[in-house]
């Protein structure tokens, strides 16, 4: 496997900018599924996980045109759901979104656990008990689901947990029913309603997208769209903290800022210097860090995925600092690499730290275990004295298109190295 050798405590300075968000490029390439025509998707990452959500349309019988270095045009008539292939699938956690459209389009179906992040436990019960409720006969034999449709029933779903996934799978599976389905607890998150965007753009009957309750309109059928991925404001998070724990003065650019609302007012509240432009962040080194507590909740809450990413700011306050993930336990596995540098962290529970500083970070040899928490370990060892190993680097490309080298045009001293 690859990994990363990183000499911390550089100077940064220059520009980075933004690219299109991994969450929301996975469905809007799903959504081609839904329509025969051809579907036109710009801003993609350059990624891991989005290359292999390609590999599983073309496996399908989707044709795949790329017009550029990030847009293709896809196209889906002629699809068979036997050619599902399992070993791509269990690779990303995305895969998992492909439910809402085969639901839609075919009446039996097989598919395997979807991978992803290793972030504590993540059944998909909320998605299967969703499709469930529409009319799916769903089975699981060894790591192997097999879905039926004898009919479809519209009808209000209520959702457990505000899962994004299961929010999602709903919507493109309803999108063709006939009748009238409501999404109650619906999850908000930008790509979420980047979603409905999408599915009106097919002419869809869709509202409430970007809100708890959505409420979807079946129609006969769905035509082709265009459309460009919004800005990854997770990976917007990344860069703008990673700038104010180094030296010099970096401007992030294409960001959302309503996308970044509560964490971007976290950042004041912690002691980031930085300005905001019309869409960017020009971030400036910020040595002054002050201790808070952080909780994760669903949007416009503070992400769960950008909570590794602040817990290296927080080794610099002056003081104690708490840091709540109610949402999912046992995502504090890069808690123990950062401790190996040098970090002063207790975890007092599944879902909650007690984070000490400041403290000075050491670089040494620390492990990848999965797209976040790499990148919270690439923040740490940019502001750590001497060279860090990050190791399983794979993790970071899933979500982050060639960082070393955009990190690199910034001035720092990092470098791949191939096993």
């Amino acid at each position: 496997m690859d990994k990363f050798i990183i000499n911390g405590n550089r100077e940064l300075a220059g520009e980075i900018e933004v690219r299109g968000s991994k969450n929301a490029a996975g469905p809007a390439l799903v959504a081609s599924l839904l329509t025969q025509e051809p579907c036109i998707i710009d801003n993609l990452p350059l990624i891991e996980d989005i290359g292999i959500t390609l590999e599983i349309l073309k496996d399908l019988g989707a044709t795949v045109e790329y017009l550029g270095e990030r847009k293709v045009k896809v196209q889906c008539q002629n699809i068979n759901p036997e050619n599902l292939d399992f070993v791509k699938f269990a690779k990303t956690r995305i895969s998992v979104l492909f439910l809402g459209p085969l639901f839609a389009r075919f009446t039996q179906f097989r598919f395997p656990s979807p991978g992803g992040d290793k972030i504590g436990i993540r059944p998909i019960t909320v998605q299967l008990n969703a499709l469930r409720k529409l009319g799916a006969k769903i089975e699981k034999e060894g790591n192997v689901y097999s879905v039926e449709r004898n009919g479809f029933t519209p009808k209000e779903i209520v959702l457990q947990e505000f899962s994004v996934t299961a929010t999602e799978i709903i919507m493109m599976a309803a999108v063709l029913a006939n009748g009238k389905t409501i999404i109650k607890g619906a999850a908000a998150e930008p790509h979420v309603e980047d979603l409905g965007n999408i599915l009106l753009k097919m002419g869809a009957n869709i509202k409430g997208q970007g809100t708890h309750t959505i409420e979807i309109e079946g129609v006969a059928s769905l035509h082709g769209y265009e459309h460009s991925v919004i800005p990854d404001y997770l990976e917007a998070g990344t860069f703008i903290v990673m700038a104010a724990l180094t030296p010099g003065k970096v401007v992030v650019k294409n960001i959302d800022f309503n996308h970044l609302d509560l964490f971007l007012a976290k950042l004041e509240e912690i002691g980031v210097n930085f300005d905001r432009g019309e869409n960017s962040v020009t971030v400036f080194y910020s040595p002054f860090i002050k201790p808070a507590k952080v909780q994760v909740l669903p949007h416009p809450g503070i992400a769960t995925d950008l909570l590794p990413i602040i817990a290296p700011l927080l080794t610099r306050a002056q003081g104690k600092s708490l840091v709540h993930d109610p949402l999912y336990g046992g995502r504090f596995g890069y808690v123990d690499e950062l401790r190996k540098m040098g970090a002063d962290i207790e975890i007092v529970d599944p879902h909650r730290l007690f984070i000490f500083g400041p403290n000075i970070l050491k670089g040494i040899t620390i492990e990848s275990s999965d797209i976040r928490a790499g990148a919270g370990l690439i923040i740490a060892a940019l502001m750590a004295e001497g060279k860090t190993t990050v190791n399983n680097v794979f993790q970071i490309d899933r979500g982050y298109e060639r960082i070393e080298e955009r990190l690199q045009k910034l001035g720092a001293d990092i470098k791949r190295i191939s096993a």
